[in-house]
């Protein structure tokens, strides 16, 4: 465990290396977040409720998915694809290291220094907005979000890893990673409630897994889900992530099959 704890620790260094990267990203979220605040708070007058939302619970949401996304979506696993196109990835098969646990303990890094800032950029923003937000008092509500948050995590950073893994089977990478990046927010309910889509539109959506990476886990927050459904999708979310290590485990060993070290 001490090699895996070294390379999140290593991976915070590098992110403090780069820190005009780092701030720009993090600018960048908090231009997101301010675009998508004032939005819904013109669209939602105090007082006034849209698509069975209030004013608060409206801009716990959008809080939330900046806070969410911070320990979700921050990644580093997809650049898994460049170290396989570039021939990388023999020096970790001639080692006695474990490649996915590699990459995990990267994510970690990533998610603790991403973690960090954006509850500095979220008790800012708190503090010179005055949104009016909720705050969720209920402890198996609380307990049940961290769960779901937890499952979210194993089950984007296994997306990842199957994003990267097109690199065994073809040198572009990186336009396959840009769409799945942008799709993400809008399939996953980063950008607003996935239920005040049509019916039909919202069926869809709750069938594949990406809503469990924000908006699920946000809903558990705001209690509007009964207990029976809160449960049976944490019984789904957690099915969707051992689907996805299966997946991950099979294109692994075809990978390794196709895979030439072309670039070293």
């Amino acid at each position: 465990m001490k090699k895996y704890w070294a390379v999140a620790r290593n991976t915070w260094d590098e992110m403090l290396t780069y820190r005009l990267n780092f701030t720009m990203y993090r600018m960048r979220n908090v231009l997101t977040f301010l675009t998508i605040y004032y939005l819904w708070l013109a669209l939602l007058p105090e007082g006034t409720s849209l698509f069975g939302y209030t004013q608060s619970v409206i801009l716990t949401y959008v809080l939330g998915t900046s806070f969410i996304q911070a320990f979700v979506i921050s990644s580093r696993s997809y650049a898994l694809g460049d170290d396989i196109i570039q021939g990388n990835l023999s020096n970790f098969l001639l080692k006695p290291f474990n490649y996915f646990y590699y990459w995990f303990a990267k994510d970690m890094g990533d998610k603790a220094m991403n973690v960090s800032f954006a509850i500095i950029e979220l008790i800012l923003l708190v503090f010179i907005l005055r949104p009016p937000i909720f705050i969720q008092t209920d402890f198996l509500y609380i307990l049940f979000f961290i769960v779901a948050i937890a499952i979210a995590i194993f089950l984007f950073f296994f997306c990842n890893i199957l994003l990267g893994m097109i690199g065994f089977f073809s040198p572009e990478v990186w336009a396959p990673r840009f769409i799945f990046m942008v799709l993400i927010g809008f399939f996953s309910g980063g950008y607003f409630p996935l239920d005040i889509l049509p019916r039909n539109v919202y069926l869809i959506f709750r069938i594949l897994p990406f809503h469990y990476l924000t908006y699920f886990p946000l809903k558990i927050y705001l209690k509007q889900m009964l207990l029976i459904e809160i449960t049976t999708g944490i019984a789904s979310s957690i099915a969707w992530v051992l689907v996805l290590y299966v997946l991950v485990r099979y294109f692994w060993r075809r990978g390794l099959i196709e895979y030439t070290a072309q670039g070293r």
